[in-house]
């Protein structure tokens, strides 16, 4: 009877041990540039940031690429996760523990440039036909916090935006960096001069890795060295900088 006792003992001390050195796992979503799938390969400039950050720190975690809407649920939920790339905001500043910034990076709407009515003013946007925005996420939370009532949210992707856009089902679009911009302008082979760029910024921001609560301070804190030494050597802006091009139709 003893025996079994130890024996329970020892079983219950090794799985408590087992659960408290769950592996970090990193978790990110398709947002080109910064991280999408390429010929089923993750890539991307944040991408090529984070593999150059556990270069330095010695660690190896899994990158699971979810839906959008799912990341930040597993960020919450799942013990010892990392996130990138997120727009670090008052909102979510207490909800996590943040190494960064890795971008800077704002938001504009766009429109076809050969239009008839373009748009240059807030009020011309607020006032427009239609706006057409991705169904969920931090840019749709944003519009609706500006007051838009010419918002519809739709589609499921970036793409669709471009497509919708250019089959006039809709008047302007907002969801993507200008390097997003570019790089969707480049994959469904739209014409440098298209696109118009509205100069209004909707959003400015910061983009950053986000870690879980219940994250190590040691490991944050390594990270954030490790980020720093890819900025001294130079090293964070040769990979963003093999990432930016001439943005078709910028105004």
């Amino acid at each position: 009877m003893k025996r079994l006792c130890l024996a329970f003992t020892l079983l219950c001390l090794l799985f408590g041990s087992l659960v408290r050195a769950e592996p970090y796992q990193v978790v990110t979503e398709e947002w080109a540039p910064y991280n999408y799938l390429e010929n089923n390969r993750l890539t991307g400039m944040a991408t090529e940031v984070v593999r150059a950050i556990m270069a330095l720190t010695g660690d190896d975690f899994e990158i699971v690429v979810l839906p959008s809407m799912r990341t930040t649920h597993v960020l919450m939920t799942r013990p010892k996760t990392i996130m990138y790339s997120m727009f670090r905001t008052a909102e979510r500043e207490a909800l996590y523990k943040w190494v960064g910034p890795i971008a800077e990076e704002s938001i504009y709407p766009y429109q076809l440039a050969d239009t008839s009515t373009p748009v240059n003013s807030l009020e011309q946007l607020l006032h427009a036909p239609q706006v057409t925005t991705r169904h969920a996420g931090l840019v749709p939370q944003m519009l609706q916090s500006l007051g838009f009532s010419n918002l519809q949210k739709s589609a499921t992707g970036s793409p669709q935006l471009y497509r919708m856009l250019l089959a006039g089902r809709t008047d302007i679009i907002i969801g993507d960096t200008d390097a997003g911009v570019v790089y969707y302008s480049n994959q469904l082979g739209i014409a440098h001069g298209t696109l118009r760029r509205v100069p209004i910024a909707l959003y400015r921001s910061s983009l950053y890795i986000a870690f879980s609560q219940d994250s190590d301070d040691e490991r944050v804190a390594a990270w954030a060295d490790a980020l720093e030494q890819l900025r001294r050597s130079g090293e964070l802006r040769r990979i963003q900088q093999r990432y930016e091009q001439a943005l078709p139709g910028a105004s």
